[in-house]
Order: structure tokens, then sequence, then C-alpha cells
């Protein structure tokens, strides 16, 4: 079963945020490692339970419209398959090439039926677009030994999320994160120059050290020159004697 794909504008994903933030145990839901525009991210999508009380057997991810390519996970317990579809009209991506065709669904098959009461997870490795303030759905259809649910409801404006029986997990898109130039060039500054703190505190140790060591070994050298010279002149005096 095709699932509908949705894109809500961010003021209409208000309540959906705090979902995609702290997902609620009793739903399939899906957490980002990264939202920043136009970032590549891992999504992990969660199953926590079965069809009530039915294991589950098969997970079908929809994609939204704007994601084109992405690279599922293995998971030991489900094959995994890519549903594409053609576009319409091909699009041109950022660096140019001509996408003809996107993966629209992502199906993970159970080689043995996840039970009720066990949770498992799904990885999707993928780009997303370049959206700031959209919020991206990704309805899944999770198909049991008995029945199905279908977690596609999407909160309309000013609905509560709460009210919703079986929402679709979501992802609210946010500004494209600058902080690695920003970070990076703060974190090179405050960084210690090669050579400094304990680095140079011993070398100068040694230097004095070495200098030390010079002093008394210039000590010892005049020592046994003056040495060498009482000891001649006691053995010429023995000989005139």
């Amino acid at each position: 079963m095709h699932l509908r794909r949705t894109v809500l504008p961010a003021a209409a994903a208000a309540a959906a945020l705090a979902l995609a933030a702290a997902p609620a145990s009793a739903h399939v839901t899906v957490t980002p490692s990264t939202t920043a525009a136009g970032a590549y991210t891992v999504l992990t999508v969660s199953v926590p339970h079965g069809c009530d009380g039915s294991a589950t057997t098969r997970v079908a991810i929809d994609l939204p419209e704007g994601i084109y390519a992405v690279t599922p996970t293995r998971n030991p317990f489900w094959s995994v398959e890519k549903v594409v579809e053609q576009l319409d009209e091909p699009v041109t991506d950022a660096h140019g090439n001509e996408i003809t065709e996107r993966v629209d669904q992502v199906v993970y098959t159970a080689e043995t039926p996840l039970p009720d009461g066990v949770r498992d997870t799904f990885e999707l490795s993928l780009q997303l677009p370049d959206a700031e303030g959209e919020t991206l759905a990704f309805p899944v259809l999770q198909a049991c030994e008995k029945g199905e649910t279908g977690w596609t409801e999407v909160a309309a404006d000013g609905q509560d999320e709460d009210e919703l029986e079986h929402p679709a997990p979501l992802v609210t898109i946010t500004a494209a994160d600058a902080e690695g130039h920003d970070g990076g060039a703060s974190d090179d500054e405050d960084a210690e120059e090669p050579g400094e703190g304990h680095d140079v505190k011993g070398v100068r140790d040694g230097d004095d050290g070495d200098d030390e060591g010079n002093g008394l070994a210039l000590a010892g050298l005049g020592t046994g020159i003056a040495g060498i010279l009482v000891g001649g002149l006691a053995l010429a005096r023995s000989r005139k004697a």
C-alpha cells in the first residue's frame, strides 16, 4: 500500500516539532541526526509495538517529495527494498546532474515477525531539502500478522497533535548549519600554538638543565687541570731531591 506524502509549512507544524524532538513511546516515530537545511542526516524510524497485539511483519516508509535518494541501513532481522518511481519532469541537482527518478518508499520485510512489545529501529541516510522552516511527513505503514496500522495522520492548522490517533512521523527543517566554519575558526584561534603550554615549559626546563650541566662540566675540567699541574710540580721537586 502506497501512502500519501505530506509537506507542511512551519506555522502549521509547531506542535509537531515536539513529537519529532521527544518521540512518544506508543507511536512510530522518526529521530533525525540533524535537521539543518540541505544537510545529510540519518533518520532513525522506531517501531515500538505491533498492531493490537499482533507481531509486525512489514514496515513501509514513504519519503516526501524533495528527497530523491536514500541509503537504508541493513537490519539482520529484515530484508530491505527501495521502491523507485519516475519523475514527471527531470530535475537538476546541486552538482548539475539530471535526475529522472527518485526513491519513493523504503520497505523492510521481517525475516521473523517482530513480537508485540519488542522495539526495533530502521535507519535511513539521506539529504534533507534546502527548505528551512518546512516540516516533512514520513508516513509509515506497519503491517502485522493480523491487521495493519497506517501512521499517516497530520495535524491540520490549529489542531492539537495529541488528538491524532496514528500520527505520521515528522521532521522540521531548521536553518543551514554554519557552525562547522565559525566554530572551527574559533577553536583554531583558541588552540595552543605549537610549543606552547607544557611543551614550551619542558623545552625551557631542558635549556636550564643544559646550562647547569655545562657549568658543572667546566668546573670539573678546571679542577682536573689544577690537579695535573700540582702533580707535575710535585714530580719535578722529587726528581731534584
